[in-house]
C-alpha cells in the first residue's frame, strides 16, 4: 500500500541544505534556486513508483527550466539496508535516465526529516520566494503505469507558480514507497 504525502503547507519556506551531488560537488539551496521557482524532489533508485515516472520527471524538468524553474532530486534512503540506493548507484541511475538536474545524497537523512518528506517520489514546488506552493503528485498512476492525458499535474502546477507565485488550491497527494529510514 503506497504512502501518501500530506496536504500542501502553503507558504512554508524552503529549508537550506548543502549536499553532495552525483557530480561530486557540494550544492546548496542557493546554488539550485530558480528565478521563477524551485522544484525539490525526494526520490530514490529502486522505488517502482519513481521508476514509473522517471522519464516524465526528466521531461517536465526540461520544460520547467525553460520558464526559470530549477529542479533538484534528493535521495535520503538508507543505502546500507537498500544498496540499490547507494551513492554509486545514484550516479548510475542519474546517467542512465539522463538527469538534467542535480541528484543529491542526503546520507544523514537530516534534510528529508527537516522537509518532512514521507515517500518517493515526494514533490515540493516553491515559488521564486522559496515559499511552498505545491505538494502533489506528478500524475495519476494506474497499476504503476502513468495515465497519459496532456500535461502532468506537476508541470501544470509549476507553470502556474511561475506565472502567479501561487500553486493550485486543489492538489492530489503524491504516493509511493516510504522513505527508508535508518533504524539507529
Amino acid at each position: 500500500m503506497p504512502i501518501q504525502t500530506p496536504i500542501c503547507d502553503f507558504g512554508q519556506k524552503a529549508i537550506p541544505f548543502e549536499l553532495k551531488s552525483t557530480e561530486n560537488k557540494i550544492l546548496s539551496l542557493d546554488d539550485i534556486k530558480g528565478e521563477n521557482g524551485t522544484l525539490i524532489m525526494f526520490i530514490c533508485n529502486h522505488c517502482p513508483y519513481v521508476k514509473a515516472v522517471t522519464k516524465e520527471i526528466v521531461e517536465d524538468c526540461n520544460e520547467l527550466k525553460k520558464i526559470g524553474i530549477n529542479s533538484v532530486a534528493i535521495c535520503a534512503n538508507d543505502a546500507e539496508n537498500y544498496p540499490e540506493d547507494s551513492f554509486e548507484n545514484m550516479i548510475k541511475f542519474s546517467k542512465d535516465n539522463n538527469f538534467n538536474f542535480p541528484y543529491l545524497n542526503d546520507e544523514t537523512q537530516n534534510i528529508a526529516k527537516a522537509y518532512d518528506a514521507v515517500c518517493t517520489p515526494d514533490f515540493f514546488g516553491y515559488n521564486k520566494n522559496l515559499e511552498l506552493q505545491y505538494r502533489g503528485r506528478l500524475r495519476e498512476l494506474r497499476n504503476l503505469i502513468p495515465v497519459k492525458e496532456g500535461e502532468s499535474d506537476l508541470l501544470k502546477a509549476m507553470k502556474q507558480i511561475a506565472d502567479t507565485g501561487k500553486g493550485p488550491k486543489d492538489q492530489i497527494p503524491s504516493a509511493g514507497c516510504s522513505i527508508k529510514w535508518k533504524t539507529n
